[in-house]
């Protein structure tokens, strides 16, 4: 999710297209919170681990 938030992000940004931006930065932010929270070992949607 991370990588495609940044791929999303970057996209928006040299093509100008603002909603390619919000959503870039929206998966960006999601991606980060689950990866903190998976990286703290604690369980997130019932799972330890998202392979």
């Amino acid at each position: 999710m991370l990588i495609l938030g940044v791929i999303l992000l970057l996209i928006g940004i040299l093509v100008g297209i603002p909603i390619l931006t919000t959503i870039g930065g929206i998966l960006l932010v999601v991606g980060a919170v689950l990866w903190l929270l998976g990286a703290t070992g604690r369980a997130v949607g019932g799972r330890k681990h998202y392979f």
